[in-house]
């Protein structure tokens, strides 16, 4: 059976099996990965993590992988949706090999699928999430502008053109910058490429829907504090309490109302806007 990292970790005396089930406990519900855990917990940085599991599986690593440059015939070898989703990077083809640039080494799955498809010896190379999203951001989503308009910027994912039309002109009106996308992969590579301050996005969409969406979202250090609001023709509080506890901020039933829509991304800025100003709290700390 399959094991995960932090069983990893534990049986390599990094962790004790104490500290393992707190993170368990406290990933549960959230969508984040095991790793982004242990950093909140300060048990462990990305870079620690990292080089531990290096040491310990007598694994490679890399570093400042956005600096260098990189041929289109080697990209090409890795889709960009996978790039995007399962955090990994084509790092160089020599003869029959292919260095991959992961942040989860025991993501056979993928580094199988990639073996098939490229018909290539699939050697992975440890790098954190950060290093890895910036090659990503870099090379592959280069034509997506990256700076964010003054205005806040709102990124609406929903399949249907018309929801995106009616939405993207009724918040264009109000003064926000608007960027859309018709399924949840593309949203997805969007918020990594322009982190937009507010995410609307609809419940079923094709590739990806809208929970695995905020999910992938919130399981990413860059995008894990943007607010998400869900669009679901599913008017029933059982949804409504589903699509909060799964963590999104709001909750808006179909058919959408233009008034409604802009009602409620209004209330979630002012809501950030109060957070924002809001003295901090000392952290509570670890028992």
């Amino acid at each position: 059976m399959k094991k995960h990292v932090g069983e990893l970790l534990v049986e390599a005396g990094i962790i004790t099996v104490k500290t393992l089930e707190r993170a368990l406990k406290r990933q549960q519900g959230t969508g984040k990965r095991l790793g982004i855990i242990f950093e909140e917990m300060g048990v462990i940085t990305q870079e620690e993590l990292m080089q531990a599991i290096a040491r310990q599986f007598d694994l490679k690593t890399v570093t400042d992988i956005a600096a260098h440059s990189f041929p289109h015939t080697l990209l090409d070898l890795v889709p960009e949706d996978m790039a995007v989703q399962k955090l990994v990077f084509p790092l160089k083809k020599q003869g029959g090999v292919l260095a991959l640039a992961v942040n989860d080494p025991f993501d056979v799955d993928t580094i199988d699928f990639l073996a098939k498809k490229t018909a290539l010896k699939i050697v992975p190379v440890l790098a954190t999430r950060n290093e890895i999203l910036a090659a990503i951001r870099k090379h592959y989503l280069k034509g997506v502008a990256a700076a964010q308009e003054k205005a806040q910027t709102v990124l609406v994912v929903d399949d249907s053109p018309s929801v995106t039309a009616i939405i993207e002109s009724a918040l264009k009106k109000e003064g926000y910058h608007v960027i859309t996308a018709s399924d949840g992969v593309e949203g997805l590579k969007l918020a990594f490429s322009t982190i937009p301050n507010l995410i609307i996005c609809d419940a079923v969409m094709p590739r990806m829907d809208g929970f695995a969406l905020m999910r992938a979202i919130k399981a990413n250090p860059a995008t894990q504090e943007i607010p998400m609001i869900l669009l679901t023709s599913k008017a029933s509080p059982e949804e409504e309490h589903r699509a909060l506890k799964s963590g999104f901020h709001d909750f808006i039933a179909k058919p959408v109302m233009t008034v409604r829509v802009v009602s409620r991304v209004k209330r979630a800025f002012e809501i950030m806007q109060r957070m924002s100003r809001a003295p901090e709290t000392p952290a509570a700390q670890e028992g």
